[in-house]
């Protein structure tokens, strides 16, 4: 039997990215964000307005994708609930997010030059996709506070252990992203981490520890 229960929100399943962009002064910003989605060599992601991440690919027209395997999902949740945007609007205040200008640092993660954008890549990430943005729109219907924009990948970066050797492809068999469901963290089909943001959100993982 179905029930129709009002859903608060629509996050059933998508790989988690970590969005290197330029700031303003030159540094790398660097968010995980969970709405993107791949077609050919195109990908769309939605971003909220009031990111520092959207307003460098409105500045900059460019990012790096970087795709954290489930291995990596520690250094991911360190900067859940923080964001590059100095003034912290007071609805993420609320939710345990604050400013933290060098997420690099704080998530344990380093810097690697890429190749074709100015913004840098995650050398840990096993799979980093050098992109440029071709279009942004207001997402949402009326009054929208998001952006979804299409980006088309210019360079893909894959760790050579997750290629089949002579051809072009990634093992999907070597290949274990780390994934995002209702705000909870997933790897190979089980849940990986405790997530910050799930806490931030209200989310009623909580209520299943302590109710059984």
């Amino acid at each position: 039997m179905h029930v129709v229960p009002g859903l608060k929100v629509l996050y059933f399943g998508t790989p988690v990215v970590l969005i290197s962009s330029l700031n303003e002064d030159g540094t790398t910003n660097l968010a995980p964000m969970s709405s993107a989605w791949w077609l050919g060599q195109s990908c769309m992601l939605g971003l909220g307005n009031n990111a520092q991440t959207t307003a460098n690919l409105l500045r900059e027209g460019e990012c790096v994708l970087n795709l954290p395997s489930s291995a990596m999902v520690d250094a991911v949740d360190r900067i859940a609930l923080t964001t590059g945007k100095p003034a912290v609007a007071d609805y993420k205040a609320k939710q345990g997010y604050r400013y933290e200008p060098d997420k690099f640092s704080t998530a344990q993660l380093t810097e690697q030059a890429s190749d074709l954008v100015r913004a840098a890549r995650v050398a840990e990430c096993p799979v980093q996709l050098e992109c440029r943005v071709v279009s942004a729109h207001p997402f949402g219907g009326p009054g929208s506070h998001a952006t979804a924009f299409e980006v088309e990948v210019l360079r893909a970066h894959v760790e050579e252990d997750l290629v089949i050797p002579g051809t072009h492809y990634v093992d999907p068999l070597g290949w274990d992203p780390l994934i995002m469901k209702f705000c909870e963290f997933f790897g190979g089909g089980r849940n990986v981490h405790p997530s910050r943001l799930a806490e931030g959100w209200n989310m009623p993982h909580q209520l299943r520890s302590t109710t059984g």
